[in-house]
């Protein structure tokens, strides 16, 4: 059985489609694995992304599909044929977020260090723990995005992941910072590993998902 990755949360802006592109091709690298993207997002970023990466020899490439709505067991019936399955949903469509989280083995909600994305968490915790009784080996995690570089703005971050876990949730030490590369990567159908492998971008992208893969699903009970 395949293994489910939800990227989704409900505020825009904050990097869904670019941290699941990347990830999406660290997993395609370091486990050599067959890899989907399912893009559920209207707005399409992840599938234009997959056709300016296919469209470049140079680069492995990645398969994608569009699913909308109800889409459980569209998941469920996919997971035989690939390895990981990395689903980018935006926050336009709360039932295709809510169906991904139902089967999903981890799901993770970019936020940036913002107020107004940090506003969105008291919702994000009710649909994750109504999931979680679906779904009770559902890892939950809260990632900071696009963090202020600034030592000065440190604080910033620290407070941020406080609020997270002031609503029980999970979140990962590792960060992504401000940085250009990532919307470089994005246009060219690329990954921040891939434009710049000894980078500091595909430096924290390896350290979410390495610290993200050695959550182990059965002991998420734990945050029920």
């Amino acid at each position: 059985m395949s293994m489910i990755i939800l990227v989704g949360g409900e505020k825009g802006g904050s990097g869904k489609s670019c941290l699941a592109q990347n990830l999406a091709v660290y997993i395609t690298q370091k486990f050599e694995a067959n890899v989907l993207m399912v893009d559920c997002d209207p707005q399409r970023t992840t599938s234009d992304w997959i056709q300016a990466r296919n469209n470049d020899p140079s680069l492995t490439p990645i398969n994608c599909i569009q699913l909308y709505g109800k889409i459980r067991n569209d998941l469920l019936s996919l997971d035989e044929r690939f390895d990981y399955v990395v689903v980018d949903c935006g926050g336009q469509d709360n039932l295709a977020m809510r169906a991904a989280m139902s089967v999903a083995t981890y799901v993770v909600i970019p936020l940036r260090p913002k107020r107004r994305d940090l506003k969105t968490l008291p919702h994000m915790e009710d649909m994750l723990s109504t999931c979680k009784m679906v779904n009770p080996k559902m890892v939950a995690t809260i990632v900071m995005t696009q963090c202020p570089a600034l030592p000065t703005q440190f604080k910033r971050i620290l407070e941020a992941k406080e609020v997270v876990e002031s609503y029980n949730l999970r979140a990962l030490n590792s960060v992504t910072f401000n940085r250009n590369i990532y919307d470089d990567s994005e246009e060219s159908g690329s990954s921040v590993i891939e434009i710049e492998p000894d980078g500091k971008a595909a430096d924290e992208i390896r350290a979410i998902a390495d610290e993200l893969f050695a959550i182990p699903p059965e002991n998420s009970h734990e945050f029920i």
